[in-house]
């Protein structure tokens, strides 16, 4: 653009048609305000969370629970707000990036719940990001309605889901928006903008401003985002306690906190959701350099190994105790033509939602709106009329902190296969991301950052643990580097060069999985290095 205001908030990023009614000075004055009162705190925050998983990677903390916080867990008093208005019955959500024929086939699907993610299915350049803004609002106004090139016209139906926003982890920036020199916390640019503009409209059709909250790795993350709250609805005159969240238990600490995370929430707190990959991605970053916290292959982490399963069930009897809605995990396989494959891939969607439900879930995530009906099938089975399972306590889990950290448990093996499938996974997917498209399809499954991340953590543990193959060979950066070079040549080969940045995605792969030190996200240096000023192809 640029625009300076009175805030000395500086928008950088390239122009675009009607951005100007997101980026206008009234929004951005309120964004800027929201970071002054909370930058200080964040970057305090960010700063205890590395130095706690420092510690935890030396073996100097351990995980358990927090003892200064047992009054909490022990007071059975309390409870979240729990379900708004369309929080009702969550039953099956569908998850997408909201780029305009997503967020049509998502509001469409027949889902409940659409969660409308700026976070790990959504490249962050800036033309997705104001233009995922821009259709919420033409959504919610009834206004999207286009005609693709093929000639199919795209319009929201009659009984559209209800939409929850996935804003940015609090460790990302946005670059493209600066206030006093330095880039805002791209969690408020993504909430701010879109509370600014959409939480009026939603409240005034008879919903409401959802969130959904990720990477929370602590209690006081929690109590961050909820004084973010009090503070946003104060400056739009909204009622305290008309923001509704969903927080994402996708960490390994979060996970000891989860009564925290709800209590400090508990004014705008709907539930919890049991993000699975990005959990293990976060067990595996965390104690990557300790051999008893090797993992096997990825495909053999299922949701039914011992530490998995305590989590899952830790976090239904959590929810449920204090009136929150649990929300199961992601069915991330997309239909296949292949009659058998499809068959096959759908029995393993509807085993895993069967297991989600008779667990007490209230409902469960799926990538492709082909996979709607069955989830919906496997719970409407369940719930028959009723909305929920809140009435399922579930009063006889217990879960110890050792049966959350039991990976010696899991069993399994780290094979070739495994490795390669990691290695081209994440070089795909990353290609894809440099292009501006988060949300893929590879090799059958719909994959979002959060693969890429776990693929890419896996080969570097294996490499810096020495790891053996079922054939006997180690894991090294020798053989990591072969198996790539034959995956480029594979993918270089199979592709048409133009529109794909190969190069670039290797060498991404390379400084995150093969360094001495494993950085914490991708997205962080990529972002900064690689997609800052780019427009999506």
């Amino acid at each position: 653009m640029p625009t300076t205001m009175r805030s000395q908030i500086t928008v950088t990023g390239p122009d675009g048609d009607r951005y100007d009614e997101i980026l206008t000075p009234e929004a951005l004055d309120f964004v800027a305000r929201l970071d002054a009162e909370f930058a200080g705190r964040r970057a305090e925050l960010l700063v205890a969370r590395a130095q706690r998983r420092e510690r935890l990677a030396r073996g100097e903390e351990s995980l358990g629970w927090l003892a200064q916080t047992e009054s909490i867990r022990a007071d059975r008093s309390w409870r979240v707000a729990g379900a708004a208005p369309g929080l009702t019955d969550r039953r099956v959500e569908i998850t997408g990036p909201p780029d305009r024929r997503m967020t049509v086939n998502a509001l469409n699907s027949g889902a409940r719940v659409w969660l409308a993610d700026f976070e790990d299915a959504l490249s962050p350049t800036w033309s997705n990001l104001v233009g995922g803004q821009l259709n919420l609002r033409d959504a919610i106004d009834g206004r999207l309605d286009f005609t693709a090139e093929t000639g199919k016209r795209y319009r929201v139906g009659p009984d559209p889901a209800t939409i929850v926003v996935r804003p940015r982890g609090w460790h990302l920036v946005d670059k493209h928006v600066i206030v006093d020199g330095r880039p805002v916390s791209a969690s408020l640019v993504d909430f701010g903008l879109y509370l600014f503009h959409c939480g009026q409209r939603q409240l005034d059709r008879g919903s409401g401003p959802y969130f959904y909250l990720p990477k929370l790795e602590s209690h006081l993350e929690a109590r961050l985002w909820n004084d973010v709250f009090v503070r946003a609805q104060g400056l739009l005159g909204m009622p305290h306690g008309t923001i509704r969240a969903t927080v994402l238990i996708e960490t390994i600490t979060a996970a000891f906190e989860m009564d925290e995370i709800l209590y400090e929430l508990r004014d705008h707190c709907a539930g919890l959701n049991a993000g699975r990959w990005d959990y293990i991605f976060s067990l595996v970053k965390t104690f990557g350099t300790r051999p008893e916290f090797v993992l096997p292959d990825r495909a053999q982490v299922s949701m039914t190994v011992p530490f998995m399963r305590a989590y899952t069930e830790l976090l239904v009897s959590t929810c449920h105790r204090r009136g929150a809605y649990a929300i199961g995990g992601m069915a991330a396989s997309i239909p296949s033509r292949d009659a058998d494959a499809n068959t096959r891939a759908m029995g393993k969607v509807r085993q895993d939602k069967e297991r989600e439900a008779a667990d007490g879930f209230d409902g469960s995530w799926v990538a492709h709106p082909g996979l709607v009906p069955i989830c919906r099938d496997v719970f409407d089975r369940t719930l028959g009329e009723r909305e929920h399972q809140l009435d399922r306590l579930r009063d006889e889990v217990r879960v110890s902190p050792a049966d959350l950290l039991d990976i010696a448990a899991t069993g399994g093996t780290v094979t070739e296969s495994g490795l390669r499938n990691n290695i081209a996974v994440a070089l795909r997917y990353l290609d894809a991301w440099l292009g501006g498209n988060g949300a893929v399809a590879i090799f059958d499954l719909m994959e979002d950052a959060a693969t890429a991340e776990i693929a890419r953590c896996q080969v570097w543990q294996w490499i810096h643990t020495g790891t053996r193959l079922t054939d006997g060979r180690t894991v090294d950066e020798e053989l990591v580097r072969k198996l790539l070079a034959e995956e480029v040549t594979a993918v270089r080969d199979g592709t048409d060069a133009a529109g794909h940045r190969w190069a670039e995605a290797e060498e991404i792969f390379v400084r995150t999985a093969l360094g001495e030190t494993l950085p914490t996200f991708f997205t962080t240096s990529a972002y900064a290095t690689h997609l800052v000023g780019r427009r999506s192809r």
